[in-house]
């Protein structure tokens, strides 16, 4: 009986595990292979270095699982003579199947001698759970990036004018020279002024941003009726705020709303049913908690640490 029929009629599809095992025989080169496996000879025959024949079945579980055909027979003569380790025939049979499929010419006439299914051992089990554990890593991070996607990008339905076209035209521009997602650049505008390039605010906000005129003057707009000067000044200040706020949404739209010093006051979100209401409206359309910052920019709020964000509308 081949080898292949042996393992089918064992029902444990080695061949396939073999060569689709996530160790990844291409990621390492063959170089690596060879000296873990020469590596591995000179503990388990005491050449150079003291015998360790437990360090040396690790190193060439590491080679074989790279995809040296060579080290898999080694740990198959190991395990089925039983040389410096105790004799397990299953264990032996699992690495003349992979020397076999890897191209040793003689791994599988000991594969057939042994006449026993082949049985996997611990660290081929471990490597197994390493790389499911990177799959399913792998797979959180493109679920996450798909939330993210989804939140980020909410607003462009919403885009539906062709002032609010326009006006996005000019953040499109901007937002990435300030590090700032263009959705909540959208938020914010339609909370301020709902896209009225003219508005005007009793406590004198002006503009697309509402800046009131000590925030302009701060942040060098000097035409606060200028969509493009306006909105720049409006992406700076969040981009500082975004700094010292640490990237936490909350408290910068908080602060946008009610200023740093408020909510340094609060060590929070203050209770206020405006800010608060002002929240809840961005996070309509730009939900991420936590957004990218720039440290460069300035130092972190000293109650930063210390923030109560369970005020959170």
């Amino acid at each position: 009986m081949t080898l292949l029929a042996r393992i089918s009629t064992t029902g444990w599809l080695l061949a396939l595990a073999l060569f689709c095992n996530g160790t990844a025989q291409a990621a390492v080169d063959a170089a690596q292979r060879q000296t873990w496996r020469e590596q591995a000879q000179a503990l388990e025959h005491g050449e150079g270095v003291k015998r360790d024949v437990d360090a040396a079945i690790r190193l060439y579980c590491q080679a074989a699982l790279a995809g040296d055909a060579v080290a898999a027979y080694n740990l198959g003569w190991l395990y089925a003579n039983g040389r410096g380790t105790q004799r397990n025939d299953g264990y032996a049979a699992h690495w003349f199947a992979r020397a076999a499929l890897l191209g040793d010419t003689h791994a599988e006439a000991m594969f057939q001698r042994l006449g026993t299914p082949a049985d996997k051992p611990e660290c081929v089990l471990q490597a197994e759970r390493v790389e499911q554990q990177k799959v399913e890593q792998e797979r959180q991070a493109a679920q996450q990036a798909a939330d993210m996607e989804a939140i980020t990008t909410r607003y462009r339905e919403l885009v539906n004018t062709p002032e609010r076209q326009r006006i996005m035209k000019i953040v499109y521009k901007l937002a990435p020279q300030f590090g700032i997602q263009p959705g909540l650049a959208f938020a914010v505008i339609r909370a301020e002024s709902n896209f009225d390039v003219h508005a005007l605010s009793d406590k004198n906000a002006q503009g697309l941003m509402q800046l009131i005129p000590e925030t302009a003057a701060r942040f060098r707009v000097n035409k606060p009726f200028d969509a493009e000067q306006n909105i720049r000044g409006g992406l700076s200040y969040l981009q500082w705020l975004l700094a010292y706020f640490q990237g936490n949404v909350p408290l910068v739209l908080a602060a946008y709303n009610a200023g740093e010093g408020t909510v340094e006051r609060y060590r929070g979100v203050p209770p206020f049913p405006e800010t608060q209401g002002y929240i809840r409206r961005i996070r309509e359309i730009f939900a991420l908690q936590q957004h990218p910052f720039d440290e460069r920019i300035t130092p972190p709020s000293p109650v930063i640490n210390g923030t109560q964000t369970s005020q959170r509308p």
